[in-house]
C-alpha cells in the first residue's frame, strides 16, 4: 500500500538528510516535490496545499534553521503532520446498549460485506457476540455471501429470504439477538449511489429505528479523490461515525486516507489490506504515517506476532533449540506459524527502512517456496521427522515423489535444516558456557 507515495517521499527525504543548511530556497523545493507526490497519490488538492503551508512554516523556523540536523528535523516535522492529517489517534467503535448496533453503508462493489464479517471476527476475538445481519434486499447474492461468511468464521447471520423490507428485517433481527444473547449486531445494508435519493432515505428510516451506535462508511480506497464526494454526501444524510478503507493492498496510491479525515472531520476506523479475513486491521495514524514514510511499523509486527504465536509455545521452542532438539515437526511448526502472521511481502514492509532494499523480490516465489517445504516435510513419517539421519535413496524418493518435487529440492531442504540444527546446537553449547562464566564474573568483578 501507498508503494508510489512512499518511493516519491523517500527520495526527497534522501535530499533532506544532506542538507547541510536549511534555507527557505531549498525547504521550497523539496516540498514542492512533496505536493507533487501528494497530488500524485490523488490526495485532495485543498487538503495537499493546506499541509504543505503548514510545513513550510514550522520548517523555516529559527528553532529548525539553527538546528545541528536541519534535515532530520524538517522530516520529524513531516511526520507529525502526516500522523494529524490521518487523524492523530486511534479511534475505536463506540459500542454501547445492548444489543449494539451497527451499520455497514457505501457504494456498490465498495467491499461491505466481506468488512461486515471480518469486523464480526475481530469483534469476537474481542469477546463480542455478533449477529451478522443481512439488509440488502436487492442483491441476493449479498444474503447467501453473507452467509458464508458466517459458516467460515462460525457466526450466526440473520436472513429473510424473499422480504424486501428492510425495517421489518431489522425488527426481526433485534428480536432474535435479543433472545439467543447476542450483543452486537452488523447490519449490512445494500450499496447505492451516493445519488440515488430514495434508497439513501431508505438508510435514513433504518437509521433512526435502530439507531446505531456506530455508521461506518466503507470506501474503496482505489477511488481516490471521488472518496472524499462520497463521504461528504453519505455523512451529510447519516452522520457517519467513521470509515473503512478497503483495498488497500491493490492501490498503490491512497489519497482517499490522507484526504478523509481532513475533508469530513471523521476518523478512519479500520483498513482492509487484502481478501483473507484476517487482512483486517484497526487504523491507527501514526502506525500509517510510519509505513507511508518508509519508518516501518513494528509495534503492528509485534501484535501479529503475538496473535499468531503464545507465549508458551515461544518458550518451549526456545528451550528445544537451546538444547538441540530442534526437529523438522518443530521447522513446519515455525513455517506455518509465520504463514498465520500474514504475507511476507506484509511482513518485510511492516520491517523500519527496508523498503528500498526489497524492491524486485519477488515474494510470491518465497511464499511459494514456503509451501514447497511444507508439501516436503508433510510427505515424510513421523519417524523420519524426528530422526531426518534415516532418510536413505529409497525414502527419499518417495518423500520426492509424494510432495510433487525433485530429490534434489528434498536434499537441499535436508541440507539447510541440517545447517540450522547445528547452528543451533553451537548456540545452546554457548549459553551453557556463558551461564558458567557468569557464577564466576561476579567474583572476578570484585
Amino acid at each position: 500500500m501507498f508503494d508510489s507515495l512512499s518511493g516519491k517521499l523517500q527520495n526527497v527525504f534522501r535530499n533532506l538528510r544532506g542538507l547541510g543548511k536549511i534555507s527557505e530556497s531549498n525547504v521550497s523545493d523539496s516540498l514542492r516535490e512533496v505536493r507533487m507526490a501528494l497530488l500524485d497519490a490523488d490526495v485532495n488538492f485543498k487538503v495537499a496545499r493546506d499541509f504543505i503551508e503548514t510545513v513550510k512554516t514550522k520548517a523555516i523556523g529559527e528553532h529548525v534553521v539553527q538546528s545541528i540536523q536541519p534535515g532530520q528535523q524538517i522530516i520529524k516535522i513531516i511526520h507529525d503532520e502526516l500522523v494529524a492529517l490521518l487523524g492523530a489517534t486511534h479511534a475505536g467503535l463506540t459500542l454501547s446498549g445492548n444489543p449494539a448496533c451497527l451499520m455497514m453503508v457505501g457504494l456498490h462493489g465498495s467491499g461491505k460485506t466481506t468488512s461486515s464479517g471480518k469486523l464480526a471476527r475481530l469483534l469476537l476475538k474481542q469477546g463480542r457476540t455478533p449477529l451478522l445481519v443481512a439488509a440488502d434486499v436487492y442483491r441476493p447474492a449479498a444474503m447467501d455471501q453473507l452467509e458464508t461468511l458466517g459458516k467460515q468464521l462460525e457466526i450466526p447471520v440473520f436472513t429473510l429470504k424473499g422480504e424486501t423490507d428492510v425495517l421489518k428485517i431489522a425488527r426481526q433481527a433485534l428480536d432474535t439477538a435479543r433472545a439467543t444473547n447476542r450483543n452486537t449486531l452488523l447490519f449490512d445494508t445494500a450499496g447505492r449511489l451516493q445519488i440515488d435519493e430514495p434508497l439513501v432515505q431508505e438508510l435514513v428510516r433504518l437509521r433512526d429505528l435502530i439507531k446505531p451506535q456506530e455508521i461506518l462508511l466503507v470506501l474503496d480506497a482505489a477511488t481516490g479523490q471521488e472518496a472524499v464526494n462520497v463521504a461528504t454526501h453519505f455523512d451529510k444524510a447519516l452522520n457517519i461515525t467513521g470509515a473503512i478503507l478497503t483495498k488497500l493492498d491493490g492501490d498503490a496510491r491512497g489519497g482517499s486516507a490522507l484526504s478523509f479525515k481532513s475533508v469530513t472531520g471523521k476518523p478512519i476506523k479500520f483498513i482492509g489490506t487484502g481478501e483473507k479475513l484476517d487482512d483486517f486491521e484497526p487504523f491507527h495514524p501514526e502506525r500509517m504515517a510510519s509505513r507511508i514514510l518508509g519508518m516501518g511499523d513494528v509495534v503492528s509486527l509485534v501484535e501479529r506476532a503475538t496473535e499468531a504465536i503464545s507465549m508458551d509455545d515461544a518458550q518451549r521452542m526456545e528451550e528445544k533449540m537451546r538444547k538441540g532438539e530442534f526437529t523438522l515437526d518443530d521447522f513446519l511448526e515455525q513455517l506455518r506459524q509465520m504463514k498465520n502472521m500474514g504475507s511476507l511481502e506484509k511482513l518485510v514492509g511492516m520491517l523500519p527502512g527496508v523498503g528500498d532494499q526489497m524492491k524486485g523480490i519477488d515474494f510470491n516465489k518465497s511464499e511459494r517456496e514456503f509451501r514447497r517445504m511444507e508439501g516436503m516435510i508433510c510427505a515424510m513419517t513421523r519417524g523420519e521427522r524426528a530422526k531426518p539421519a534415516i532418510l536413505n535413496a529409497k525414502r527419499r524418493i518417495r518423500i520426492a515423489k509424494g510432495s510433487g518435487v525433485t530429490v534434489a529440492e528434498l536434499n537441499n531442504l535436508l541440507n539447510r535444516f541440517n545447517q540450522m540444527q547445528q547452528m543451533m546446537k553451537k548456540m545452546g553449547k554457548f549459553s551453557k558456557m556463558m551461564a558458567k562464566m557468569g557464577g564466576a564474573m561476579p567474583g572476578m568483578m570484585r
